[in-house]
């Protein structure tokens, strides 16, 4: 799921969303090698992630409202 680090700029028709959410079990076969639960990174879309996946956290929601309070 791609969403805005700063829900604010959703609505501008020139901000692209630059945070991934996803669960552990999206990528494979444990190509990340990280515990089960939900995290986020930093990512522009078609881009590579720009650091380490944060996490893990219980729910989707709690990942997300922590890549937006960062």
């Amino acid at each position: 799921m791609l969403a805005y680090s700063d829900p604010s700029r959703e609505t501008d028709p020139y901000a692209l969303p630059d945070v991934e959410v996803f669960h552990s079990t999206d990528y494979g076969d444990g190509d990340l090698d990280i515990e089960d639960g939900w995290y986020w990174w930093s990512c522009f879309p078609g881009c590579l992630p720009d650091g380490d996946p944060i996490g893990p956290f219980d729910t989707k929601g709690e990942a997300l409202g922590d890549a937006q309070g960062e």
